[in-house]
Formats: structure tokens, C-alpha cells, sequence
């Protein structure tokens, strides 16, 4: 009678790897957008000075 059960080394062997893998480093976020919506704020910000004081 053969054996139906599946060794699990196999799997066990390969999850291993698995974990043992370094993980890639993200490439760092850009900071166009950040630096864009900081200027918006200071020209609209510029210009409510400027029609308060005129």
C-alpha cells in the first residue's frame, strides 16, 4: 500500500528560502510632488497678504 501523505520537507525546505531571501530596498519617494504643493501654498498665501494689506 503506498503512502498518500506528501512530505512536507519539500515545502518546508522551500518556505525557507523563502524567508531567507533579503528583501529589495524601495527606491526612495520623490519629493516633486511635496515641493510643488509647498509653493501653491506660499504664492496663494502671498496673495491673500497682499489683498488684505492693498
Amino acid at each position: 500500500m503506498s503512502d498518500n501523505r506528501v512530505d512536507p520537507s519539500g515545502n518546508t525546505e522551500a518556505f525557507r528560502a523563502f524567508t531567507d531571501q533579503t528583501p529589495q530596498e524601495q527606491a526612495p519617494a520623490s519629493k516633486t510632488p511635496l515641493i510643488i504643493g509647498a509653493v501653491a501654498v506660499a504664492v496663494v498665501l502671498i496673495a491673500l497678504i497682499a489683498w488684505l494689506v492693498a
